[in-house]
């Protein structure tokens, strides 16, 4: 039940006073007349009137506004807030946080190539410990960069004091890596089996330490990225079968892959240095879902040569991708390879053919893995945006750079045009290919007839290929239909010099024999649709109604029957 009912009357004197409270009634009319008194007056630039209504249970007022008038109230800035956050790493376990982890491998990165070892490596082995610490210089300088970006991004926060933080924790960390090493707390697995190891550590507080530092030091001294990881295979094939034993064994080793693929240097040693962007890109597919991208590739073996096959201890990790372990390096890699198709990075550079290929093969792959390392629409999405890249100017002139004739360069840009995505693209890519074909040059070298060119029937059976690979180049209709014609115009201007359908009406011949040539260049299979087709199909209307026409079709009844799909397909038959 609702309590005692009051009004209260707020003014402010000036626009941008704060409200006062100048009287309270108990009359809403008396308080609302007061209210305007006070504006009419100039005693106030705004009032506001007020319910006040008590709860009897929490002795607390209710308030609601029933009347503003006046100035309307300044909008004021609000002070900055006080950043109260202090280091992003406050203790040594912070420092074996995924973000610390990551930022470690990449202020330490050239430290950590000529070690030949991972960051997680580095917070788990007594040795780089100590050789870091030795360095000095190298410390120091990963010190300040991690201390001066994270000052300037705390407001009020010194660098020096960041730095005589980090150092400190830099510090405690290196002695306690130091300590567990003298004390022998990580155990080998030449000592004692993997799987007795991760039996032995169950319960135990620091089990996640100490099963990193076993696991990191069974890496100590072997040469390469691909020798580390069939070592790191060899060890999951060790492991316990399941449970909680197992997890405390595949965890690190997960962890550890996941740096070492991460980086372009550790990634180029297990895959093979001589492989280019584009194949390690392939090569990273392959091994995330080897059995998708096997399945593709034994569709078409051309494509078989452009994917690198995956050998040795990579295959052996994308059967374990396979079988669903190691997620977060599946989910990894994936994006990494989405990064690499939205960059700027050329995949094959010097080559632009070969990109095309190449990516038409991730294409491929990935839609293929879609739904499992990634989802449709970011697959399309990659390619979208590297489509870009494929229709810019530099990249088109690479590409038709080494044609010897403008119809080489107009099949290539059709190519183009059906491996690009997007509509923005297609819509690119589609007026590079038009500003070919409508150019005088191109007019010029398919109509030459200097000796030794190209003869004219073979030349309409290329336009005609060039109109068939523009339709399935997946553009918009319009673009589709000015090429079309374009191409069109140009085979009417060949065949009108070259007289082509008249000397096909003429030759001596067969009449079925002459009205096949001439059904087939009227249906667009040997001529470009346009002024070559409505011709020969003039043409063949014109053989088909001489007098002697009948008497010769009707001697040759299965001549008729091989004709009659010509002459739908011309538009002459039903």
């Amino acid at each position: 039940m609702a309590g005692p009912v009051h009004y209260e009357i707020y003014i402010r004197r000036t626009a941008p006073a704060d409200w006062s409270l100048h009287q309270a009634v108990e009359d809403r009319r008396q308080a609302v007349d007061a209210a305007e008194a006070l504006l009419r007056d100039r005693e106030a630039v705004a009032v506001r009137v007020t319910k006040e209504t008590l709860d009897p249970d929490t002795m607390e007022f209710a308030s609601v506004i029933i009347l503003t008038r006046g100035a309307p109230e300044l909008s004021r800035k609000r002070p900055p807030a006080v950043d109260q956050r202090g280091p992003a790493c406050r203790g040594v376990g912070d420092l074996y946080a995924p973000h610390a982890r990551e930022t470690l491998g990449r202020v330490l990165e050239d430290w950590l190539n000529r070690q030949g070892a991972t960051a997680f490596e580095l917070l788990h082995r007594p040795d780089l410990a100590e050789r870091l610490e030795a360095s000095g210089v190298e410390l120091q300088h990963a010190i300040q960069k991690v201390a001066v970006p994270e000052a300037q991004a705390i407001p009020g926060q010194s660098v020096h004091d960041l730095m005589r933080h980090y150092q400190r924790l830099a510090e405690q960390a290196i002695e306690r890596l130091l300590t567990a090493g003298r004390k022998k707390q990580f155990p080998s697995f030449e000592d004692r089996p993997v799987a007795a190891t991760a039996l032995a550590l169950q319960g135990a507080a620091d089990r996640a330490f100490v099963m990193g530092g076993a696991v990191a030091g069974a890496l100590r001294g072997l040469p390469g990225a691909r020798a580390r990881v069939e070592r790191l295979m060899d060890i999951c094939d060790q492991a316990p079968a399941e449970g909680a034993p197992r997890a405390l064994v595949l965890v690190p080793v997960e962890q550890i892959l996941c740096e070492l693929l991460g980086s372009r240097h550790g990634l180029a040693q297990v895959l093979g240095p001589g492989l280019d962007q584009g194949a390690s890109l392939a090569a990273v597919v392959r091994m995330a879902a080897p059995r998708e991208v096997d399945a593709v590739l034994a569709q078409d073996a051309r494509l078989s040569l452009l994917a690198p096959p995956i050998e040795g201890p990579v295959r052996r990790l994308g059967e374990r991708l396979a079988a669903g372990e190691f997620p977060l390096l599946a989910a990894s890699l994936a994006r990494m390879v989405l990064r690499e198709l939205m960059s700027q990075r050329r995949l094959r550079p010097g080559d632009a053919v070969g990109e095309i290929e190449i990516l038409r093969v991730l294409a491929m792959a990935l839609t293929a893995t879609a739904g499992r390392l990634l989802t449709l629409e970011e697959v399309q999405t990659a390619f979208i945006e590297r489509s870009k890249a494929l229709v810019a100017a530099d990249f088109v002139a690479a590409y038709v750079k080494d044609c010897a004739s403008v119809l080489s360069e107009a099949e290539r840009l059709t190519r183009l045009c059906e491996n690009v995505t997007g509509g923005a693209n297609k819509r690119a890519a589609a007026r590079w290919l038009d500003a070919c074909v409508v150019s005088l040059r191109f007019e010029t070298e398919m109509r030459t007839r200097t000796p030794g060119a190209t003869p004219p029937g073979q030349r309409l059976m290329a336009l005609a290929e060039l109109q068939r690979g523009v339709r399935k180049g997946g553009l918009s209709e319009r673009e589709t239909q000015g090429v079309v014609e374009a191409l069109g115009a140009v085979g009417g201007a060949i065949e009108a010099d070259a007289r082509l359908t008249a000397q096909l009406a003429r030759a001596p011949a067969p009449l079925p024999q002459k009205l096949a040539v001439l059904l087939r260049l009227a249906a667009g299979e040997t001529g470009p649709s346009g002024p070559v087709a409505e011709r020969a199909r003039a043409e063949a209307v014109r053989l088909m109604r001489a007098p002697d026409a009948r008497a010769a079709l009707s001697a040759e009844p299965q001549a008729v029957q091989a004709l009659r799909p010509l002459m739908q397909a011309a538009g002459l038959a039903a």
